[in-house]
Formats: C-alpha cells, sequence, structure tokens
C-alpha cells in the first residue's frame, strides 16, 4: 500500500465494540420497519392519518408512505456517504442514528387527520422524508465500520451481526406491537396504545449514540488520512471512476431488497389481507421465521470466511429463482404447515444473503470512496426496488387476483442478481486496505478476480 504507516491491528474488545455500535443503527432502522409493517399498525395507519374512506385501502396507504420514505434515501447517500469519505465514518453515524430514532419517536405523536385534518399527512410524509435521507447515510457507513475494523479472516462472522442488528430490530419492533396488542386490546389499540412502540425509538437511539461516540474512527481510515490519501472531491471521484461497480452493486441489491422488504413489510399483511390469517397468527408466524433467521446467521457468516462471499450469494439468487413459486403455493394452502414452510423457505434464502453482505459490498470499492460509493449505490437500488416493493405487489395482487405475485418477482430479481454475482470478486481474504473492483486505470484496488 506503499506510504500508508502499519497500524496495530485493534484488539477483539475493540472490534466488538465497533460491531455493537454500528448494528445498533441498523436495529432502530428495522424497529421501525418491525413496527410500521406490523398488520395492525399499518392499518392503523393508514386510517389515523388520512380521511375516512374504504378502510380496505388503508395498508396500502401505509406502503405507499413506506415507499415515499424511500424517495430520500439517494439523497441521503450522495449527502452522508461523501462526508463519511472526507471526515470520518464515526462523526457522520453519530448523525444518522439520531435523526433515525427521532424520526421514529415523531410518528408517535403526531395529530392524526381527525385532530388537524390534511396537515396530518403532510406532517408524516415529512417525517418518513426525514427518516429515509438519515436512513440512507446509516447503512452504508454502518457496514463500512464493521468492514474496516474487522480483522480479515473474520470478516465475514464479524458483518453478519449487521445484518443481526437488522433482524433483532425488526423482531423486537413487530414483538413489541404484539405485546402492546395483546395487552391493551382492540379499542385501545386503535384510540392510542399503537403510538407506545414508536416511543422506544429515542431511548435505543440515545443508547446507539453513546455506545457510538465511545470509539474511535477505523483504523483503516486513519491510516488513509495519516497517509494524505483521502479523495478531494469523493462523490466526484465516486460517480466519474465507480460507476460500473456502483451498478453491479445495484444489481445485486435489487434482489436482496425485493427479498428483504417482501418479507419484513409485505409479508405480515399479506398473511393477513390476502391470505386471510388472523393479525396475531401472522405476527407469530413472521417472528418465528426471523428468530430462526438469527440463529443461524453469525455462523453462515462464519462459513463465508472458509468458503467465501459468493457460493452463499449465488446459492441464494438461483434458490429464489427456483424455489419462490413452491414456497407461495405453500403458504396459499392456507395450512399452518405449509404456511411456515413456505415462508420459513423465502427466510432460509434471504438469510444466506444478510449473512454475508455486511462483508461483500464494503469490500467492492476502495477505502477512500467505500462509504460514498456504497451508500450510493445501495440507496438508489433500495429506493427503486426496496420501497416500492410492498405497494408494488400489494397492488398487482389486487389487480391480477393472483396471490403468487410475490414469488414472480422474487424470480425476477434474483435472475437479474445472477448477471453482476457472476462478475463479482471474491474478497473474502483480501484486506479491507487492498479491497476494491478498479473501474479506471487511477482506481486503487484489486483486480478483479472472477
Amino acid at each position: 500500500m506503499g506510504d500508508v504507516r502499519t497500524a496495530p491491528e485493534p484488539d477483539v474488545r475493540t472490534v466488538r465494540k465497533a460491531v455493537v455500535a454500528s448494528a445498533m443503527g441498523n436495529a432502530v432502522e428495522w424497529f421501525d420497519f418491525g413496527v410500521f409493517s406490523a398488520g395492525i399498525v399499518t392499518s392503523i395507519i393508514g386510517t389515523v392519518f388520512f380521511p375516512a374512506g374504504d378502510d380496505g385501502n388503508a395498508t396500502l396507504r401505509s406502503f405507499a408512505l413506506i415507499a415515499a420514505a424511500f424517495v430520500a434515501r439517494p439523497f441521503g447517500g450522495l449527502f452522508f456517504g461523501p462526508l463519511g469519505d472526507r471526515l470520518g465514518r464515526r462523526r457522520v453515524l453519530a448523525v444518522t442514528i439520531i435523526l433515525m430514532s427521532g424520526s421514529t419517536f415523531l410518528i408517535g405523536v403526531l395529530p392524526g387527520y381527525d385532530t388537524i385534518g390534511f396537515a396530518a399527512p403532510v406532517l408524516l410524509l415529512a417525517v418518513r422524508l426525514l427518516q429515509g435521507f438519515s436512513t440512507g447515510g446509516e447503512y452504508g457507513g454502518a457496514a463500512t465500520m464493521i468492514a474496516e475494523y474487522a480483522p480479515t479472516n473474520r470478516r465475514g462472522f464479524f458483518g453478519s451481526f449487521l445484518e443481526l442488528g437488522t433482524l433483532s430490530g425488526y423482531v423486537g419492533g413487530a414483538g413489541l406491537v404484539l405485546i402492546v396488542n395483546l395487552l391493551a386490546g382492540h379499542d385501545a389499540m386503535h384510540a392510542w396504545a399503537w403510538r407506545i412502540p414508536f416511543f422506544v425509538a429515542l431511548p435505543l437511539g440515545l443508547v446507539g449514540l453513546y455506545v457510538r461516540s465511545r470509539i474511535e474512527d477505523t483504523p483503516t481510515f486513519l491510516r488513509m488520512a495519516e497517509s494524505g490519501k483521502k479523495a478531494k472531491a469523493p462523490l466526484r471521484e465516486t460517480l466519474a471512476r465507480h460507476w460500473q461497480t456502483i451498478l453491479m452493486l445495484i444489481g445485486i441489491v435489487f434482489l436482496l431488497n425485493v427479498a428483504d422488504y417482501t418479507l419484513l413489510t409485505f409479508m405480515p399483511s399479506y398473511l393477513a389481507d390476502f391470505l386471510h390469517i388472523g393479525d396475531v397468527t401472522s405476527q407469530l408466524v413472521t417472528i418465528g421465521v426471523e428468530l430462526a433467521m438469527i440463529a443461524v446467521i453469525t455462523p453462515l457468516g462464519a462459513l463465508s470466511d472458509r468458503i467465501g462471499r459468493k457460493p452463499l450469494l449465488v446459492t441464494a439468487a438461483v434458490g429464489f429463482v427456483v424455489l419462490s413459486w413452491p414456497a407461495f403455493a405453500l403458504m396459499q394452502t392456507e395450512r399452518a404447515f405449509g404456511v411456515v414452510i413456505g415462508y420459513a423457505i423465502i427466510g432460509g434464502l434471504l438469510v444466506l444473503m444478510l449473512a454475508v453482505i455486511g462483508a461483500t459490498f464494503p469490500a467492492m470499492f476502495p477505502t477512500k470512496v467505500r462509504y460514498g460509493a456504497f451508500a450510493i449505490g445501495y440507496n438508489v437500488s433500495t429506493s427503486l426496488f426496496g420501497g416500492t416493493a410492498a405497494v408494488l405487489v400489494g397492488s398487482l395482487i389486487d389487480a391480477t387476483g393472483s396471490n403468487s405475485v410475490p414469488a414472480y418477482y422474487l424470480m425476477l430479481a434474483g435472475l437479474v442478481a445472477l448477471v453482476p454475482l457472476w462478475r463479482l470478486p471474491e474478497t473474502a481474504r483480501v484486506p479491507i486496505d487492498e479491497a476494491g473492483t478498479p473501474d479506471a486505470p487511477e482506481s486503487e484496488g484489486l483486480v478483479a478476480r472472477h
């Protein structure tokens, strides 16, 4: 690496602190999704903040709000990502976690349509846009933080904790909604108790901020800064020299997000509204599958340190092409066994991806543009395909009358992802300082190895 100083690797305790600090933000983000996408809260939001009308459209109105928030994510990535490459990962992540948790808290205190009229959906949309903007800077920075702290031979294991935060946050949010609903009862839940889970986000964010404030920036970033190799114009260099790798990332994230947001935000309502399974039962099935994914995600991350990331990613993509239709056919039997097995198949394929993306995506880019390039590519794809997944699939089911629409969409996404996955270099044993797929002769990084 030329004149880059050789700094000692951080000890295991420091790495663990950095992993927890990074994963906390992801947990806060997905705590919100767990609350917002819980079947009962999704329908309540659609009725509380909009004028009275066809209650059958309440769920789709809430999904539209989820999609609207994703419009702001690429702008957050464009803003926070290059800023993180210039100022450091830790400072930017301190801002994003407070904005995310504060936005979720605000949803719980906003007055409804009956109180302030059309200002209610406008304010809710504004809060969701702020939430999306801050989230656009969170994931890329958190993944970069873990990847740059983790030892090379354990980057897959430690990187898997980022998505462990995703699953834990989601289970925490959905589980809290379930508990509040059971304790408060139907009438109280619709009147005021639905707000309680949103309040919890703020103390979670403050805990995350405290943890992040007690770690230094990553050794990789500090070495780069000390050597004078920071990019003078990170955004310009990112777009000019790394656009090909960004496109590869967008293609892989297409499948990741269609699967992620279909499973985690759409499925509870799919089971309740389209398959006519009760709200409590659908939440229990969702939480059960998520807990199973939590149990296997870190062993899968460790496995990728031994066999590489690509075998797991390619297996997942092929699996979605081949198994999505049978999985949804099983769910449509509406029998408990079929629903659980079908849901578990989709969850099992998804966790193969979730276990390794925290180690895979940061290694696609060199250090000086890593945060920005990752944030831009990831959030453009998430905005286009993740945030729209629930409302698109729900609308297509209504239009076609086919409950197999989610399966067809997952099959399409799997086919698309196989193209960039074929070209993706394997970086499981590559030091993060040396990682990156160069798109231009001036770029630092490795020559892609297929």
